[in-house]
Protein backbone atom coordinates (compact mmCIF):
# COMPACT_ATOMS: atom_id res chain seq x y z
CA UNK A 1 0.00 0.00 0.00
CA UNK A 2 2.98 2.24 0.51
CA UNK A 3 4.05 2.03 -2.80
CA UNK A 4 0.60 2.76 -4.22
CA UNK A 5 -0.21 5.91 -1.88
CA UNK A 6 3.29 7.43 -3.10
CA UNK A 7 2.60 6.72 -6.71
CA UNK A 8 -1.22 8.07 -6.16
CA UNK A 9 0.10 11.27 -4.72
CA UNK A 10 2.20 11.98 -7.68
CA UNK A 11 0.10 11.46 -10.34
CA UNK A 12 -2.45 13.19 -8.50
CA UNK A 13 0.20 16.10 -8.38
CA UNK A 14 0.96 15.40 -12.09
CA UNK A 15 -3.42 15.97 -12.68
CA UNK A 16 -4.17 12.39 -13.56
CA UNK A 17 -7.47 10.59 -12.29
CA UNK A 18 -6.27 7.94 -11.12
CA UNK A 19 -8.29 4.06 -10.09
CA UNK A 20 -6.24 0.79 -8.01
CA UNK A 21 -7.49 -2.58 -8.98
CA UNK A 22 -9.50 -1.90 -12.31
CA UNK A 23 -10.36 -5.00 -13.78
CA UNK A 24 -9.49 -5.17 -17.81
CA UNK A 25 -10.78 -6.91 -20.28
CA UNK A 26 -8.21 -9.34 -20.89
CA UNK A 27 -9.22 -10.63 -17.75
CA UNK A 28 -6.74 -8.75 -15.74
CA UNK A 29 -6.71 -6.52 -13.21
CA UNK A 30 -4.19 -2.97 -13.44
CA UNK A 31 -2.91 -1.92 -9.76
CA UNK A 32 -2.97 1.10 -10.85
CA UNK A 33 -4.30 3.34 -14.05
CA UNK A 34 -4.41 6.48 -14.67
CA UNK A 35 -5.81 9.06 -17.18
CA UNK A 36 -4.19 12.37 -17.65
CA UNK A 37 -5.69 15.24 -18.83
CA UNK A 38 -4.82 14.53 -22.35
CA UNK A 39 -6.38 11.77 -22.12
CA UNK A 40 -3.59 9.46 -21.89
CA UNK A 41 -3.56 6.55 -20.08
CA UNK A 42 -1.17 4.10 -18.20
CA UNK A 43 -1.01 1.18 -16.42
CA UNK A 44 1.04 0.89 -13.41
CA UNK A 45 2.47 -2.45 -12.01
CA UNK A 46 3.26 -2.59 -8.44
CA UNK A 47 6.50 -5.04 -7.62
CA UNK A 48 7.51 -4.97 -3.94
CA UNK A 49 10.05 -7.37 -4.03
CA UNK A 50 12.40 -9.37 -6.59
CA UNK A 51 10.32 -12.43 -5.97
CA UNK A 52 7.21 -10.67 -7.20
CA UNK A 53 8.52 -9.53 -10.43
CA UNK A 54 9.65 -13.12 -11.23
CA UNK A 55 7.03 -14.64 -10.84
CA UNK A 56 4.56 -12.31 -12.42
CA UNK A 57 4.59 -12.71 -16.37
CA UNK A 58 1.26 -11.04 -17.01
CA UNK A 59 2.32 -7.69 -17.16
CA UNK A 60 3.28 -7.98 -20.89
CA UNK A 61 -0.53 -7.96 -21.52
CA UNK A 62 -1.28 -4.58 -20.17
CA UNK A 63 0.24 -2.71 -22.96
CA UNK A 64 -3.06 -4.07 -24.53
CA UNK A 65 -5.05 -1.43 -22.55
CA UNK A 66 -2.40 1.37 -22.01
CA UNK A 67 -0.59 4.56 -23.48
CA UNK A 68 2.28 3.67 -21.42
CA UNK A 69 3.45 1.09 -19.07
CA UNK A 70 5.27 1.60 -15.93
CA UNK A 71 6.20 -0.46 -12.98
CA UNK A 72 6.59 1.05 -9.27
CA UNK A 73 8.90 -0.25 -6.72
CA UNK A 74 10.49 1.11 -3.22
CA UNK A 75 13.81 1.34 -2.14
CA UNK A 76 14.66 -2.26 -1.31
CA UNK A 77 14.21 -3.50 -4.80
CA UNK A 78 17.29 -3.45 -7.14
CA UNK A 79 15.97 -1.03 -9.85
CA UNK A 80 17.55 -3.04 -12.66
CA UNK A 81 15.43 -5.68 -12.67
CA UNK A 82 12.99 -3.62 -13.87
CA UNK A 83 12.83 -3.84 -18.32
CA UNK A 84 13.96 -0.70 -19.89
CA UNK A 85 11.16 -0.60 -22.22
CA UNK A 86 8.95 0.26 -19.43
CA UNK A 87 8.71 3.58 -17.75
CA UNK A 88 9.60 3.16 -13.58
CA UNK A 89 8.45 4.93 -10.51
CA UNK A 90 10.45 4.44 -7.15
CA UNK A 91 7.95 5.36 -4.17
CA UNK A 92 8.31 5.41 -0.33
CA UNK A 93 4.55 6.44 0.24
CA UNK A 94 4.63 9.52 0.82
CA UNK A 95 5.52 10.46 -3.03
CA UNK A 96 7.05 9.07 -5.80
CA UNK A 97 9.51 10.01 -7.95
CA UNK A 98 9.53 9.28 -11.77
CA UNK A 99 13.21 7.32 -12.22
CA UNK A 100 12.67 6.36 -16.00
CA UNK A 101 9.51 7.73 -18.89
CA UNK A 102 7.85 5.06 -20.23
CA UNK A 103 7.46 5.04 -24.27
CA UNK A 104 4.52 5.59 -25.97
CA UNK A 105 2.99 2.81 -27.79
CA UNK A 106 -0.82 4.67 -28.79
CA UNK A 107 -3.89 2.74 -28.31
CA UNK A 108 -5.99 2.22 -30.93
CA UNK A 109 -9.10 4.24 -30.93
CA UNK A 110 -11.15 1.56 -30.75
CA UNK A 111 -9.55 0.03 -27.39
CA UNK A 112 -9.09 3.60 -26.18
CA UNK A 113 -13.03 4.19 -25.51
CA UNK A 114 -13.18 0.62 -24.29
CA UNK A 115 -10.87 1.39 -21.42
CA UNK A 116 -11.52 4.77 -21.15
CA UNK A 117 -15.33 4.03 -20.54
CA UNK A 118 -14.47 0.98 -18.24
CA UNK A 119 -12.41 3.81 -16.79
CA UNK A 120 -15.42 6.00 -15.97
CA UNK A 121 -17.93 3.63 -15.26
CA UNK A 122 -16.01 1.86 -12.41
CA UNK A 123 -15.02 5.30 -11.07
CA UNK A 124 -18.50 6.32 -11.32
CA UNK A 125 -19.80 3.31 -9.44
CA UNK A 126 -17.34 3.63 -6.96
CA UNK A 127 -18.00 7.23 -6.17
CA UNK A 128 -21.78 6.35 -6.09
CA UNK A 129 -20.74 3.62 -3.40
CA UNK A 130 -18.66 5.69 -1.24
CA UNK A 131 -21.64 8.48 -0.89
CA UNK A 132 -23.78 5.76 0.11
CA UNK A 133 -21.47 4.25 2.71
CA UNK A 134 -20.30 7.20 4.14
CA UNK A 135 -24.04 9.09 3.46
CA UNK A 136 -21.25 12.30 2.24
CA UNK A 137 -21.66 14.29 -0.84
CA UNK A 138 -18.42 13.38 -3.18
CA UNK A 139 -18.84 16.49 -5.36
CA UNK A 140 -15.65 17.97 -6.70
CA UNK A 141 -14.74 20.78 -8.99
CA UNK A 142 -13.79 19.75 -12.58
CA UNK A 143 -10.51 20.50 -11.58
CA UNK A 144 -10.35 18.70 -8.80
CA UNK A 145 -10.06 21.67 -5.85
CA UNK A 146 -12.12 20.40 -3.29
CA UNK A 147 -15.85 19.25 -2.50
CA UNK A 148 -18.58 21.75 -1.86
CA UNK A 149 -22.44 20.74 -0.79
CA UNK A 150 -24.90 21.03 -3.32
CA UNK A 151 -26.63 23.56 -0.25
CA UNK A 152 -23.62 25.94 -0.57
CA UNK A 153 -23.69 28.90 -3.16
CA UNK A 154 -26.26 28.60 -6.03
CA UNK A 155 -27.16 25.10 -5.14
CA UNK A 156 -25.74 23.42 -8.52
CA UNK A 157 -22.96 21.49 -8.67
Amino acid sequence: MLVRKGVQLLLHDMRHAVLPELPLASGRRADLISLSEKGEIWIIEIKTSIEDFRVDRKWPEYRQHCDRMFFATHKDVPLDIFPEDCGLFLSDGYGAHMIREAPEHRLPPATRKSVTLNFSRAAAQRLMLAEWATGKDFAFSPRGEGARRADEGDGEL
